[in-house]
């Protein structure tokens, strides 16, 4: 991924290559003698320490079969080799116990399958006879075992992969019978919902699309027709999933399993995997390599130690799904398909292609958003997604603004607005006196997108407080609008964008009707309020909530409200260097 001083990429494969070793190759000290279990920390998810030490095993497997499918050397298989046949092996000390209904088993046997399919010289040629019936019974009691109705469908799809290969013989029916169920899913402009919900995240390009791709290409001469549709939806979800990625590579941080960090970039990889040329090669190895180098960049936060850490930006285990273990991070590893391609594929040979010259707005009405670009950085605009199982649901998916330049901020607890971090929320107290109990957007009802880039939602805090939210894109600014119902008398604060307070203090300014805050790089982040009830103030947030910046301040409008109908309205700007001077300028105006 280094680039020559014309800007095109040097030794693009081989960078990659040595990219997968440098992330595999400081877990083996960590895979003890057997090989079986990677441990590479203390295990706080929900499943026991025996599926968490097959994850930190398992996942590494999706960047390591590409590398060895495409002839790139590993000094390590043996360890993996030998890994798979203990942890099969019931016998053994590090046996990972047999696959369970709704066991996390099940998603990494789906790493396993892959491997199997791609690299069998690596991982089943060297193993003895009895060694692969083990292994075989293992994978095979996988198949009939109750899956979540959702992405999960697609990892037995996996498992028969591998199995195909290396001429296991297992019930295939119940193969298309998953892909039967998995297709129904599918949506418009190539969008899926995660199942019958409306989850509409990165488990669409990085899981929906990523296994379909993989299925095409392997399975796809004896099921052509499901492979063409799933070339297809990947086709026309390929024009739209451009625009959640900025001009430096950063992909928008929206959703759950944020710690698969660049997972998020593995859709690109697929494309040319299955041969799907919607876009020229050159477009999408730009897509992939710009993603992979901001991520690169950054190793010294995500990796300080040479090992991917529980995060987003940097080690923050607030940022954690309750089913995230220490081997989580390593689905990242989704991202090196295009290593199982030879050199001499279009992928490999095109000239790498700046970003595609795209619309500063784009609606999304499977995802319930709208993406807005400006000076390089994308916001993605939503309002009909929430997520009340996963930690932080209601931050990760239902907050006004995700932003590629400022990220989002999990809150620490619910106790003030130092501690919720508040940002792109309007959160609204009841309390008497000073407010301490905040309550935000957590559901979305009502949800529509409107073709002039706005999204509208209508949520209750309370029962007897109804608030619809209109939130409309106007680069580099975006609008809200919140028509208030209330029954009882509210405190309201509502936050812009938070924003990095490391490397010195930058301007501030607290106001009637105006807050914003600049850090020392120049970023800007501000509100107005168009109706002028409100007051500025800018909040230091408590350390570890933003998932980018690991200490902020937050430009945040307060203000009291009595019972009745309301209505609250201001511009909202997040701005990098070149741009911040559009605080000086009017905002635009309120469109509802």
């Amino acid at each position: 991924m280094a680039q020559g001083a014309d800007g095109r990429p040097a030794a693009a494969r081989e960078d990659l290559q040595d990219y997968v070793r440098e992330l595999a190759e400081p877990l083996v000290p960590f895979a003890g003698e057997s090989g079986a279990r990677i441990r590479l920390g203390v295990n706080i998810a929900h499943h026991d320490d025996a599926a968490a030490d097959l994850e930190g095993y398992a996942r590494p497997l999706w960047g390591l079969a590409p590398l060895g499918a495409g002839g790139g050397d590993f000094a390590h298989w043996d360890v993996w080799a030998q890994g798979l046949a203990a942890g099969t092996d019931p016998a053994h000390p590090d046996h990972w116990g047999r696959p369970g209904h709704l066991d996390q088993r099940l998603v990494e046997t789906a790493a396993i399958g892959f491997a199997l399919a791609l690299v069998p010289e690596r991982l089943w040629d060297p193993l003895s006879g009895a060694e692969r019936d083990r292994v075989a019974a293992w994978l095979t009691a996988a198949l009939d075992r109750t899956h979540a109705p959702n992405n999960w469908d697609f990892f037995p799809v996996m498992v028969s992969l591998g199995l195909d290969r290396v001429g296991v013989a297992h019930d295939r029916e119940a193969r298309h019978a998953r892909l039967d169920r998995l297709e129904t899913y599918a949506l418009a402009d190539g969008w899926y919902s995660d199942g019958a919900t409306e989850q509409r995240d990165y488990y669409i390009p990085w899981a929906m699309h990523f296994y379909g791709l993989v299925y095409a290409a392997l399975a796809g001469a004896e099921d052509p027709a499901r492979a063409a549709r799933f070339r297809e939806r990947a086709a026309a979800f390929a024009l739209g999933f451009r625009h959640w990625f900025a001009d430096d590579g950063a992909a928008v941080p929206f959703g759950r399993s944020l710690t698969y960090r660049f997972a998020q970039g593995a859709f690109w990889g697929g494309l040319p995997y299955a041969g799907v040329g919607v876009l020229p090669a050159g477009e999408v190895k730009g897509q992939l390599l710009r993603h992979l180098r901001w991520w690169r960049e950054r190793t010294a936060q995500t990796s300080p130690h040479g090992v991917l850490t529980i995060g987003y930006g940097y080690p923050q285990p607030g940022v954690a799904e309750q089913y995230n273990g220490p081997g989580s991070p390593y689905w990242a590893m989704k991202a090196f398909l295009p290593l199982a391609l030879p050199a001499g594929d279009p992928f490999w040979t095109a000239e790498e292609q700046p970003p595609a010259e795209l619309p500063a707005t784009l609606v999304q009405p499977p995802a319930g958003a709208v993406l807005m670009r400006s000076g390089g950085d994308v916001t993605l605009l939503g309002g009909r997604q929430s997520n009340a199982w996963v930690r932080g649901g209601s931050a990760k998916y239902a907050k006004f603004a995700y932003s590629t330049r400022f990220g989002f901020s999990l809150p620490a607890d619910e106790l003030g607005l130092v501690h919720g971090a508040y940002d792109s929320m309007l959160a609204v107290s009841d309390d008497e006196g000073e407010p301490v109990h905040f309550r935000v957007r957590e559901r979305c009802e009502d949800a529509v997108t409107e073709a002039d880039g706005t999204v509208c939602a209508t949520w209750h805090p309370w029962p007897d407080v109804e608030i619809t939210s209109w939130i409309s894109a106007s680069a580099p600014w975006h609008l809200r609008t919140h028509r208030i119902r209330t029954g009882r008398a509210l405190y309201t604060a509502e936050g812009g964008f938070a924003v990095d307070r490391d490397g010195g203090p930058g301007p501030r300014t607290e106001a009637e009707g105006a807050a914003v805050a600049v850090s020392a790089a120049g970023d800007l982040s501000g509100l107005r309020d168009l109706d002028g009830g409100r007051t500025g103030t800018v909040i230091e947030c408590l350390p570890g909530t933003n998932v980018l910046a690991r200490r902020t301040v937050l430009p945040t409008l307060t203000g009291s409200l009595p019972p009745g109908e309301h209505w609250l309205r201001c511009a909202v700007l997040g701005a990098g260097p070149a741009q911040a001077a559009a605080w000086e300028q009017e905002p635009p105006a309120a469109r509802h």
